[in-house]
């Protein structure tokens, strides 16, 4: 098969013909379609990622959308030819999807939504499990909260707008610039560069503070979330929880707080059929029209992977970027 191999860090990605992997216990061999790309990726190939770092040389690659080709030992939940995606790969000594086939832990995947496109597929896992991650298995989200999702028109955040919805929350989210996107995804747009933390609680919930909030941004955007959370029963969730940051204002609100780190049960393999649980439930809602994903238009081959990763570093896309395989 072709694969686009890593040799060296922050090195040019070298198109390789490589054997095709055995299939073994629990795994599936997926011809791949789209691969999907991710900030990590770029951070993964620069080797500026130790807590994702992979064995060269490495075939990168977190997402995945394709067709089963074949089943191993033991695997009754999917068949020859049907259409699937996962966050399969692409970190540690796990193979990613910048390839023509991967052979893929079943437990990973789940059957692709049929009113998704493959590209639209490929561009869902990771940042749909950790919204979902936060929103769900962290903060336990309830019908009519207050939500409030910092940085809603990226990737991750405007997974979390639409699930928070989907569960019947009360959803805001901070922009700048990007007010319609997350208003056509059911958010109330805030610009935090026109208006204070302080201001926009007062203003959207009388000083109490937000029930919960996602913080998908990092930095100075966590200790906001501190400032902005409702006091005594207030969750604070961050999957950017980087730097040094001051607990005292949570604690002073007595709230609590939460990190996601979606990468652990590629890296430890526990905890992997979870991820196929929650690609079931993003399959649910895109097919009850509750789930959309904002892919960016512009088309990349195998051969153009180099480009693709250029065009993440640069910034000004309009969606997640995806590989095209076949």
């Amino acid at each position: 098969m072709k694969a686009a191999v890593l040799a060296s860090y922050d090195s040019m990605f070298k198109i390789s013909e490589i054997e095709l992997p055995p299939v073994g216990e629990g795994q599936v061999l997926v011809r791949i379609k789209a691969s999907g790309t991710n900030p990590l990726d770029v951070k993964i190939r620069s080797g500026n990622a130790p807590h994702a770092k992979v064995s060269l040389p490495a075939i990168l690659g977190i997402d995945l959308a394709g067709i089963v080709e074949a089943v191993g030992p033991g695997v009754t939940s999917f068949t020859q030819g049907d259409e699937v995606f996962g966050m399969t790969g692409g970190i540690g000594t796990v193979p990613g999807s910048l390839a023509e086939y991967a052979v893929v832990d079943a437990d990973l995947l789940a059957i692709k939504p049929t009113n998704f496109t493959m590209r639209e597929a490929a561009a869902t896992p990771l940042i749909f499990i950790t919204a979902w991650e936060g929103l769900v298995d962290r903060a336990k989200i309830q019908q009519k909260q207050k939500v409030l999702i910092h940085g809603g028109a990226g990737g991750v955040g405007h997974m979390a707008v639409q699930i928070a919805k989907a569960f019947g929350a009360e959803v805001f989210a901070t922009v700048s610039g990007q007010e319609k996107i997350v208003s056509a995804f059911g958010a109330i747009p805030i610009n935090f560069e026109a208006i204070s933390v302080d201001q926009y609680v007062e203003t959207l919930t009388g000083g109490e503070g937000f029930d919960i909030v996602y913080d998908t941004v990092g930095g100075v955007t966590l200790d906001n979330s501190f400032k902005a959370v409702k006091k005594y029963t207030g969750h604070v969730v961050s999957c950017l929880g980087w730097g040094n940051h001051s607990l005292a204002p949570l604690s002073f609100r007595a709230a609590t707080y939460s990190g996601v780190f979606t990468l652990l049960p590629l890296l430890t393999g526990k905890g992997r059929a979870h991820h196929g649980h929650i690609l079931r439930e993003a399959r649910k809602l895109a097919e009850e029209g509750k789930l959309k994903v904002r892919v960016d238009p512009r088309k990349f081959s195998l051969n153009g992977v180099d480009e693709a990763h250029e065009v993440l570093k640069r910034g000004g896309k309009n969606g997640k970027i995806v590989i095209d395989i076949d």
